[in-house]
């Protein structure tokens, strides 16, 4: 009792609730806002739809015991083994995986995955009848979860080439970032946010622990134009190429403005979405040591192209347009200039 006669005594209580009073908004959940748009599209079957819903509760579930890090040693810390691209695997990533696997495969809409953390593509038996197939980096970021940063799952959906019927082929992941039928991410931290593409811009949906829902919280996405921030790891720039320091130049030596900031966290789900609500620019340029760039094409790179250019912004791997890349393999890598239009036209054509 005494706590809240101090609290109320305070002159910003009454307005806060006055302002929540007045501010009448109708909650949207993300099931909702999907099945609204496929009643807008009388030609859709729902499958997508369906698909969608499905990887929303996967986040949720990997959200449920991203909580408990720290509190359970059974999902914390490493698991002792590397993944296919040699990188270190925390436990954390073999549940993320595992989670949506088992939820893609149960939905009924997917005939097959292929994830950052398995050496192949994985093709459903019992799903030869689904009409889509589902990349995935189950949990980017992952090194992150020790210190409590922000973490992400990234998905790409692609309509699959093969014949309905029969399993999915490696012909259906091996498409280019722009034949993708939708794209998104869900960031963990400190709260929970899933956005996606379906081609009509973009839209982000922050979960509700109350409810448990995903709901509408972020409208049509746009990307500024053009902002005063950039993200990389400015630790390597010495083995960067000469266009990508003079840049970093451009950035700390402005003389006729102020400098630019550089916001970086190490998950580029973080990076990705500060720039994607703000502005800036996040790049990921070979190195010496990685003349193909670090960032996979098919599980990192082609869903946020798809999202940024759908947000009015650009994505590039600094000669080609990120979504014209004809992949060749599942875990192909490629340098990454990715954010606000006239930033990235900055960093590309700096000689």
């Amino acid at each position: 009792m005494l706590f809240l006669q101090i609290f109320a005594s305070h002159s910003w209580y009454f307005p806060i609730f006055t302002h929540v009073k007045k501010k009448s908004m109708r909650l949207v959940t993300l099931d909702e806002f999907i099945a609204e748009n496929q009643y807008r599209h009388p030609e859709a079957t729902g499958e997508l739809s369906g698909l969608l819903r499905d990887i929303g509760l996967a986040a949720k579930i990997v959200n449920r015991d991203l909580s408990k890090a720290g509190l359970v040693d059974a999902i914390l810390g490493d698991a002792e083994k590397t993944n296919v691209q040699g990188e270190e695997v925390k436990k954390l990533d073999e549940f993320a995986n595992e989670i949506l696997i088992k939820c893609l495969q149960n939905s009924g809409e997917c005939c097959g995955i292929a994830s950052e953390e398995e050496d192949t593509f994985v093709a459903f038996e019992n799903r030869k009848n689904a009409k889509y197939v589902v990349l995935f980096d189950p949990l980017d970021g992952s090194s992150n979860i020790d210190v409590i940063a922000p973490v992400g799952t990234i998905f790409s959906v692609f309509r699959r080439k093969s014949p309905v019927g029969t399993l999915c082929t490696l012909e259906d992941f091996l498409q280019a970032g722009d034949q993708q039928a939708a794209a998104g991410y869900v960031i963990y931290g400190s709260s929970t946010m899933l956005v996606y593409s379906t081609g009509e811009g973009v839209n982000g949906f922050t979960l509700d622990p109350t409810i448990g829902e995903f709901c509408l919280s972020h409208a049509d996405i746009q990307t500024p134009k053009n902002a005063k921030t950039y993200s990389m790891n400015q630790g390597n720039c010495r083995d960067f190429p000469e266009n990508i320091q003079q840049f970093v130049d451009f950035c700390q030596d402005n003389v006729t403005k102020k400098p630019y900031s550089l916001r970086y966290i190490g998950s580029m789900v973080a990076d990705f979405h500060r720039n994607l609500l703000k502005g800036g620019v996040f790049l990921y340029p070979p190195t010496k040591s990685a003349p193909n760039g670090k960032l996979r094409l098919m599980y990192e790179c082609n869903p946020m192209a798809y999202l940024q250019e759908q947000a009015g912004g650009s994505a590039s791997n600094g000669g080609q347009r990120i979504l014209s890349i004809q992949p060749t393999e599942l875990h192909q890598r490629t340098p990454v200039y990715i954010g606000s239009e006239e930033l990235v036209n900055k960093v590309i054509h700096t000689k």
